[in-house]
């Protein structure tokens, strides 16, 4: 599994690169437990335009969805926070799946690095889960 990460002022990168096909990576991101992974335990993906929210507080918009390709939401880190994007992309690598995610937009004083950390957890949970 190759690693990436980079954190800039306004923006958080993380990449993965996994043997498991691009078609079950995204199935694992489709069920709840995969959604929960980017959004947070609770938060539903809906189609374009449509909120989420998690039991945690966060929340947002899905602002766009391919399906195999790539999702891109809103991020409310709490009530009331400013509106924050997240991008995962989808690539087929070899036989295996690249994923990119990134985080921007992000407020001068937020906490770059827990969202580092948040988003490598996650890509490793779902690497791991698919």
């Amino acid at each position: 599994m190759e690693t990436t990460e980079a954190v800039s002022e306004t923006k958080v990168v993380v990449s993965r690169v996994t043997e498991t096909p691009l078609k079950d990576v995204w199935a694992f991101i489709m069920r709840p437990e995969g959604q929960a992974t980017l959004l947070g335990e609770g938060g539903v993906l809906g189609n374009k335009g449509e909120d989420w929210r998690a039991t945690d507080g966060t929340y947002g918009i899905t602002r766009s969805f391919h399906p195999l390709e790539q999702i891109r939401f809103s991020w409310h880190g709490s009530e009331g926070a400013p509106a924050t994007l997240v991008d995962l992309q989808l690539h087929t690598e070899g036989d295996g799946t690249r994923l990119d995610l990134s985080h921007e937009n992000l407020p001068s004083d937020a906490d770059v690095t827990a969202l580092e950390t948040k988003w490598t957890n996650a890509l490793d949970q779902i690497v791991a889960g698919s």
